[in-house]
């Protein structure tokens, strides 16, 4: 009995205590103002014509006690993401829920002969156990994947900086996009392939006035208006799956 009451004061203790970091981490969060908006790779327009960027905090840590995963959280405090990987290793699938716990995307490894380990499929929803993976080079009648994100390997499409790629399965379920930078130092940029625009980035998150940053376990995602925020975050997650 004493040592259930000792786990569960402890328990009690670091839920205290992420809440509160939560709210300091939140405290921090900017809005990009749309005059410095051109320094990201988007033209600048006038107010009237475009509107704010949304900012998240990300935290990579679960909400579980002794689980690794994400935590995201936008400028009022509120945690609008999480995600809960159990067990180490490469899962072979990471879900994307709200903040109350409901599956907003399923990502999946490609289960296909000569696939990369670095191919995904990205559903909506929940799959469930029993979930369409790529086994005769045909999908199956379940759900089908809105897209295909891959990893940049040797000499793919070497003339390109990127270092993944969104390929849209599902005609106008997701954008052919593709992704610069370093996600190791938190530094990357989603761009719309066709017209080269900057759709979200990935940025260290600062803190207050004295310049430093929270290093590489806090950063910032910046959704421009448009583009799914869910999606974005969806990106996020295989970036961390491809480069960590």
């Amino acid at each position: 009995m004493f040592l259930f009451l000792k786990y569960l004061s402890r328990a009690v203790h670091e839920e205290l205590q992420f809440e509160n970091e939560c709210k300091r981490l939140a405290s921090s969060i900017k809005t990009i103002p749309n005059e410095d908006r051109h320094q990201t790779g988007e033209s600048r327009r006038d107010n009237n014509e475009q509107e704010a960027c949304v900012s998240f905090t990300v935290w990579r840590k679960s909400l579980l006690i002794n689980c690794n995963g994400f935590t995201v959280i936008d400028s009022r405090g509120d945690i609008v993401y999480r995600v809960d990987i159990y067990g180490g290793g490469r899962p072979q699938e990471v879900v994307l829920m709200d903040g109350a716990g409901k599956s907003v995307l399923t990502l999946r490894r490609l289960k296909k002969l000569l696939a990369r380990l670095d191919d995904w499929l990205v559903y909506e929803g929940e799959v469930g156990d029993d979930g369409p993976p790529y086994k005769s080079g045909k999908l199956s009648n379940k759900k089908k994947p809105i897209c295909r994100v891959r990893r940049r390997v040797g000499l793919f499409r070497a003339a390109s900086n990127a270092i993944a790629y969104v390929c849209r399965t599902t005609p106008g379920k997701a954008r052919e996009c593709l992704i610069e930078g370093s996600y190791a130092n938190r530094s990357c940029k989603v761009l719309e392939e066709s017209s080269r625009d900057v759709v979200a980035e990935i940025r260290r998150k600062e803190v207050g006035l004295s310049g430093g940053s929270f290093g590489t376990e806090v950063f910032v995602l910046v959704v421009r208006p448009g583009f799914d925020c869910s999606f974005a975050m969806a990106l996020v997650l295989l970036l961390d799956q491809m480069f960590s």
